[in-house]
């Protein structure tokens, strides 16, 4: 098996942990992604490890530093508390038992200024990587390494085909594509990471198709 440089010394961060730092950036960066906005109020659920060393290995600040749109090897992360504060959005931490997901689990829930909210649930599973396995109401599965649509649709013959249509029109190229659902004939979601970006006017007509009731663009891929 190959194993690129990359892999070796890890990401470009600020320290002290690819897990506990730089990951818990990225998972703070996808979950402002999907809030389109910076929230009023955060709360961060820990589990597992990043419940017990937090505060040591500053995953705390990595944290609100990513929902704040900090990439992990920003200086300002370290006052990532400050930098809240002065952007006037609140924050808090608890801690959780997820049950049996990765020991580096969060739970984010963010307070909108529309009076909505949002949730993820994701992982920091090494490396600065992660594995988001949850958004709002919804089970999905991706890294945030590709731009991702996660779409909520009818469960009905021919959503699949219809959506990657789309997609293939427009010469977006699928890399990987997972179907989540309940139960048959009820509400899916599918999760579908792609090998170039995706427009507004794409999202648009995704959302326009019989049947579609969200699609939601999450574009990590450069951080």
């Amino acid at each position: 098996m190959a194993v690129s440089l990359f892999d070796v010394i890890g990401p470009v961060m600020v320290g002290p942990s690819s897990s506990h730092t730089a990951g818990a950036v990225r998972l703070g960066n996808i979950a402002r992604r999907i809030c389109q906005i910076q929230p009023r109020r955060v709360e961060f659920y820990l589990h597992g490890s990043f419940a017990r060393t937090y505060q040591g290995h500053g995953t705390g600040k990595a944290l609100v530093g990513g929902i704040l749109g900090l990439p992990p090897d920003d200086e300002r992360l370290r006052d990532s508390y400050q930098l809240a504060l002065q952007n006037n959005m609140e924050y808090a931490f608890f801690t959780e038992d997820l049950g049996d997901v990765h020991p580096n689990t969060v739970r984010i829930v963010s307070f909108l200024p529309d009076g909505s909210r949002s949730e993820m649930v994701g992982s920091s599973t090494g490396g600065g990587k992660v594995l988001i396995t949850r958004v709002n109401d919804m089970a999905v599965r991706f890294t945030g390494q590709y731009p991702t649509l996660i779409t909520r649709h009818l469960d009905q013959p021919g959503m699949v085909a219809q959506i990657s249509s789309v997609l293939a029109k427009h010469l977006i190229n699928i890399a990987f594509l997972e179907v989540f659902r309940s139960a048959r004939g009820s509400l899916a979601s599918m999760v579908i990471e792609t090998d170039q970006t995706v427009n507004s006017e794409i999202v648009q007509e995704l959302i326009n198709l019989a049947g579609v009731q969200e699609v939601l663009l999450i574009d990590c891929s450069h951080i």
